[in-house]
């Protein structure tokens, strides 16, 4: 019997180190973010969920507990969880953002102005910051598997906005991911008015 204890014993240690030792999203505040990014450059992505959000919690597991999309993440943006339906008060830019309504689900003022008065859940938001500025890169709202995010990620946290548009970037994009699986083809981002 003890020898069975110490064998179960052995192999949940080493499970629960192999799931620890996968990439996990780093995730600030929405005011963290700002602030470090001032300091040492990336892009911002933002994540606006709600709690009663069935897709969020499905695009957090599947899509940002991707350990490829993890690391990358972490690479090369400051990731946001931002909770559409917060109380706290949030300054940006000089103005505070609050939620108004005392009732239920009711929006904050930075979700709203992030998603250009578009609330669908979840939505993701690209920014960046240049010459001492920031800018709203994308929003794309609705769940993205990995494969589909994949593309947009890349794309947008390299720059490649820049210098390509997105039906040339996306002809020739493949990504492998660790499970070595090829991701091409998905939709165009929004043009900028």
């Amino acid at each position: 019997m003890v020898i069975y204890m110490k064998k179960f014993a052995l192999v949940v240690l080493c499970v629960a180190f192999g799931t620890l030792a996968q990439a996990q999203m780093r995730w600030y505040n929405f005011e963290e973010a700002i602030e470090l990014c001032k300091k040492q450059p990336k892009r911002i992505f933002i994540d606006v969920y709600t709690d009663w959000c069935g897709w969020c919690k499905v695009m957090d597991k599947n899509t940002f507990g991707h350990p490829d999309i993890a690391a990358y993440m972490n690479k090369d943006y400051y990731s946001v969880k931002l909770n559409a339906e917060m109380y706290d008060t949030v300054t940006f830019e000089d103005h505070k953002f609050v939620n108004e309504g005392g009732g239920r689900r009711s929006t904050h003022q930075l979700a709203a102005s992030l998603l250009n008065g578009k609330m669908s859940y979840p939505s993701v938001v690209f920014m960046e910051y240049k010459d001492g500025k920031f800018q709203l890169l994308h929003v794309l709202p609705g769940y993205q598997t990995p494969e589909q995010f994949a593309p947009y990620m890349v794309y947008l946290g390299e720059g490649r906005y820049e210098k390509q548009s997105w039906e040339d970037f996306n002809k020739t994009f493949k990504w492998k991911n660790s499970q070595k699986q090829e991701v091409a083809a998905t939709p165009a981002p929004a043009k900028k008015k």
